[in-house]
């Protein structure tokens, strides 16, 4: 068994495993590690535990120690260079004419680099831009290129339900998602009402995805034809959490509509489901 700590460098952001020292933590303490780019800061995210050495991918690097008041006022700078930073970098990117637009910065922290993030359509020669910046903070310069929904886990925001999205606050992975899980919960197609803020399919789709394909096998089309105990009718609703459809019967002059529990009505079973490719093509006329 080895023993671990789970540690975050972002709020929302994803969990890394480190090894922890003779101290003790507890959620919330910030902790200084060793990683890959060099010493950071960090917040304990889990306690202190034992899991087997095979779940374990690679070596754990250790933590270096607890965070003192120093390394907690050396955050706190780095923090407030932050926004004189992307005024100078935005100042620069106009004045080269570039076509890409200025996202986020980051002090490492131990002050030896600054991290630039930014979006942009195509691919942008930024090796001058490179050379403005070196010039004016005198310390290594990287700039990286994310995507849409980068940028909006980095800025966070609203979402349609007006809690912060998910993407900034708790997911730290995206999800993969499809169109086919809209259509699963029955949802509106209209990109406006299934887009986040990035503009691609809301990262919560997938939530209750797998209650919703279950029950989505289980229910006629709306549209279909089924057969009811009070004869034969049209779905023209269905209610997959409570299992119901709503069927037009037309008797005579009369059209009559009733709510029956799914056991009770006879129906065509559902085909093969759509292959994933066409789903993905209908993402992209939706949401162009």
């Amino acid at each position: 068994m080895v023993k671990i700590i789970g540690v975050r460098f972002k709020d929302g952001g994803k969990m890394y495993y480190f090894a922890p020292g003779q101290d003790n933590y507890n959620i919330g303490d910030g902790v200084v590690v060793e990683t890959s780019r060099g010493v950071e800061y960090a917040t304990v995210a889990m306690e202190e535990k034992e899991i087997a050495e095979e779940e374990l991918i690679a070596p754990l690097k250790p933590v270096v120690r607890l965070a003192t008041e120093k390394d907690k006022e050396t955050v706190r700078r780095n923090e407030e260079k932050r926004e004189g930073a992307m005024k100078i970098a935005a100042e620069k990117i106009a004045a080269r004419g570039l076509e890409m637009k200025l996202v986020d910065c980051e002090f490492t922290f131990d002050g030896s680099k600054v991290l630039f993030y930014f979006t942009a359509d195509g691919r942008i020669d930024f090796r001058e831009l490179v050379k403005d910046l070196s010039s004016v903070f005198r310390i290594r310069i990287e700039l990286r290129q994310i995507g849409i929904r980068d940028e909006a886990k980095m800025t966070g925001g609203l979402g349609p339900c007006g809690r912060v999205c998910c993407c900034s606050s708790c997911m730290p992975d995206f999800k993969k998602v499809s169109i086919k899980m809209a259509k699963n919960q029955g949802l509106s197609l209209n990109p406006s009402k299934i887009s986040g803020l990035c503009g691609r399919l809301m990262c919560c789709l997938a939530y209750e995805n797998d209650y919703y394909a279950e029950a989505y096998k289980k229910m006629p089309k709306l549209g279909s034809e089924v057969t009811t105990p009070e004869g034969v009718g049209m779905v023209v609703n269905i209610n997959m959490l409570k299992m119901e459809v709503k069927v037009k019967i037309v008797k005579g002059d009369a059209m009559l509509y009733r709510d029956f529990k799914v056991d009770e009505v006879k129906f065509k079973k559902h085909g093969r489901p759509e292959k994933e490719e066409e789903l993905d093509d209908e993402v992209k006329k939706l949401l162009d």
